[in-house]
């Protein structure tokens, strides 16, 4: 981890034209993307973290659409608010960012400000490399990709110990992570596009 720490850090600071640095920091539900998000940032000056997951439409939306269960899913996200974030980001000095509470399962409007001294916007999402309409229309904004590989089993575990972790009995914490989160994970796995770097864990 500290090599890639190191590597990626030196690929960012060999940015140094205007604006905003964008790093699109992707992979599968389970891989490791916020932990290492939250490495970096922790280690880039003028950096912050800005997650995909403060645009997942509300549970009574997906409820009204047939999408509850699927939560999570790339049609259970509001790409389009997205993708004009990301545009903000690029143009403007300071923009205000939804972030997602997951203890309250639900996206909170306005919870973070992201200022012109923040250079370096850590973005961290499932999808960000999918390379599907309307998700491949993000792939303008990033200046780096990094796309975090993690063997299946390995997500299976991790995701099944998840959901146990929010109290659900085993059963049904299985049941859960192999019903929507693992066919998210392979479609991840099997759709997205190349990164510019590659991290492998597991």
């Amino acid at each position: 981890m500290k090599t890639a720490l190191a590597e990626i850090r030196a690929t960012i600071a060999a940015h140094d034209g205007p604006g905003r640095v964008l790093v699109a920091i992707a992979g599968p539900p389970g891989a490791g993307k916020s932990t290492l998000t939250e490495a970096l940032a922790a280690q880039i000056d003028a950096s912050a973290v800005v997650p995909m997951d403060g645009f997942h439409l509300d549970n009574a939306v997906l409820q009204a659409r047939g999408l509850l269960a699927r939560k999570g899913a790339p049609e259970t996200f509001d790409v389009a608010g997205f993708t004009a974030l990301l545009a903000r980001l690029k143009a403007e000095p300071e923009v205000v960012i939804p972030v997602f509470d997951r203890s309250r399962d639900l996206a909170i409007a306005g919870a973070r400000v992201i200022g012109p001294a923040q250079r370096v916007l850590l973005v961290e999402g499932n999808y960000l490399l999918l390379d599907e309409t309307p998700w491949n229309r993000l792939f303008r904004f990033w200046d780096l990709t990094i796309g975090i590989e993690v063997p299946l089993a390995t997500l299976e575990a991790r995701l099944t110990q998840r959901w146990r972790a929010h109290g659900l009995p085993n059963d049904a914490a299985i049941a859960r992570a192999m019903g929507n989160d693992i066919p998210n994970a392979r479609r991840v796995i099997a759709h997205s596009a190349p990164p510019d770097m590659r991290i492998r864990q597991g």
